[in-house]
């Protein structure tokens, strides 16, 4: 491990190497529930007998409709509801996840929805709950207490030198060897902290009122598989009654000084100034339709490559019911539209994976491989095409491909094989830039083979074979050679 991490770093990145395990090895005991019409106090009674936290409120069915905790405790007592039914006191629609979820996701969860316990399911049946203290040093050190400093951060000075710790920790868990799929998704949760009290921060010096706003995030952002250093893809929607001109040439200060903060922190502006500050990409929602309904009718490739990074866009703050809307007509109308997927399609199959015929790898001039054009943008443009194609509304490579697998849309053996496959290629990429001084040139992404050891070739010859084999079936899906 990297000499120069401090105690703390070094704690968090074993702790990130622990939460791979699943969370049904975590559980130690079955749920203790009870029903919706008990009193608080008996439920009460039955945790301080079981020695539990929490207690799952289940139906007439055994199906969990709440989850009553220490916290609801303190309500019910000072809302003197001890002799209430515990439905009147309990957290109703508990989140819950499949046992096979690595844990990292329901520390990840935790955090994201600040509640303290998961429950754990196989299919229908609830087979238990893993709470925070499962999951040790959630809270207590690490990833809790460092988004707790970017939430408390006043000043952007503050949020760049926290930015800059984010990137030693990558390093340090890259080194660590935790796998890419946590590794992407645990950088992309604390960027987007830090994005959003950047946001919160510079919306404080602005005034304006009755205008509902959402910051969107595009790119490997919008999928949450961010590495090292990435720069700024982002937009910004609207709605208000008033003319969107009007309202857009108030919003762009705020914009331009958020990617200004942005830069400062280390998220370099976009070369191709796909951000919010770009006015066309401030938008009122009327707009972003027709924006997007215009890439739908584009039948030019280049047109449509640029525009794609548009097409995996998330809500990162503001009202993120826009967003939602957003989406839910982008979906309706991709799904009706099999012109633009073939066209798509298209465009997926320009980057072929570099295989060459009588040698390992087709390499460029200098010996290295593009590995995110020819290795990672694959993977991303045909999982983005069975989204848009389904109807899917994940915006994740992994959670497209795993949508597709459970909408019959890819054979299960073959989906997991894509998805391995694309994930090794995501590791080789991130041991590759932990290995580099800055990551300010092309060099982030070239990789040269021969510099890895035999296993590490043989396995990405594999999944670039994997890859060819998933281009040929979206080939044949669109009728295109």
């Amino acid at each position: 491990m990297t000499e120069n991490a401090n105690p703390i770093e070094r704690r968090l990145a074993n702790e990130q190497k622990a939460l791979a395990f699943s969370l049904r090895s975590l559980l130690r005991r079955p749920p203790v529930v009870c029903a919706a019409t008990d009193r608080v106090q008996t439920a009460v009674a039955r945790m301080r007998t079981e020695g539990v936290g929490s207690i799952v409120v289940v139906d007439a069915r055994g199906q969990p409709v709440g989850i009553f905790t220490e916290r609801d405790l303190i309500a019910a007592v000072l809302d003197g509801a001890l002799e209430a039914p515990i439905e009147q006191a309990m957290t109703r629609d508990p989140l819950a996840l499949p046992a096979q979820t690595p844990a990292y996701e329901a520390a990840l969860a935790m955090i994201e929805h600040q509640i303290r316990h998961v429950l754990v399911t196989d299919g229908a049946v609830l087979l238990g709950v893993v709470s925070e203290r499962d999951l040790f040093s959630l809270q207590r050190l690490g990833l809790g207490e460092l988004t707790m400093e970017i939430r408390l951060a006043r000043d952007i000075d503050t949020l760049a030198a926290l930015a800059a710790r984010v990137r030693r920790l990558t390093r340090l868990l890259v080194e660590e060897g935790v796998a890419a799929e946590p590794l992407t998704l645990y950088v992309s949760l604390l960027n987007d902290r830090i994005a959003q009290r950047v946001i919160e921060l510079i919306r404080k010096r602005y005034q304006w009122d009755r205008i509902g706003w959402c910051w969107l995030a595009f790119g490997s952002e919008g999928r949450l598989e961010q590495t090292f250093a990435t720069d700024q893809d982002n937009g910004l929607l609207f709605q208000t009654d008033e003319d969107p001109a009007a309202v857009r040439a108030r919003l762009l200060p705020f914009a331009r000084a958020v990617n200004e903060a942005l830069d400062a922190c280390g998220y370099p502006l976009c070369k191709g100034n796909v951000m919010a500050s770009n006015p066309a990409l401030c938008l009122s929602l009327d707009e972003w339709r027709a924006k997007l309904t215009g890439w739908l009718a584009n039948s030019d490739p280049k047109a449509l490559l640029d525009a794609a990074i548009c097409f995996d866009f998330r809500p990162l703050a503001g009202d993120m019911r826009l967003a939602q809307r957003l989406r839910e007509w982008f979906l309706a109308q991709t799904r009706t539209r099999p012109n633009f997927l073939r066209l798509l399609a298209e465009n997926a199959l320009q980057a072929r994976p570099p295989l060459a015929r009588w040698r390992d790898f087709a390499t460029d001039a200098d010996g290295t491989i593009n590995i995110k054009l020819y290795g990672v943008r694959p993977f991303v443009d045909c999982a983005r095409i069975l989204a848009l194609a389904h109807g899917v509304p994940d915006t994740g490579t992994v959670a497209r491909f795993r949508a597709a697998i459970a909408a019959g849309a890819l054979p299960p053996a073959d989906g997991e094989a894509t998805i391995a496959a694309f994930l090794f290629i995501q590791q080789v990429r991130l041991r590759h830039q932990a290995t580099l001084p800055t990551l300010t040139d092309d060099r982030a992404n070239r990789i040269d083979p021969q510099r890895l050891d035999e296993l590490q070739r043989r396995t990405l010859k594999e999944a670039f074979r994997l890859e060819r084999d998933m281009q040929a079936r979206l080939a044949l899906d669109y009728q295109l050679r």
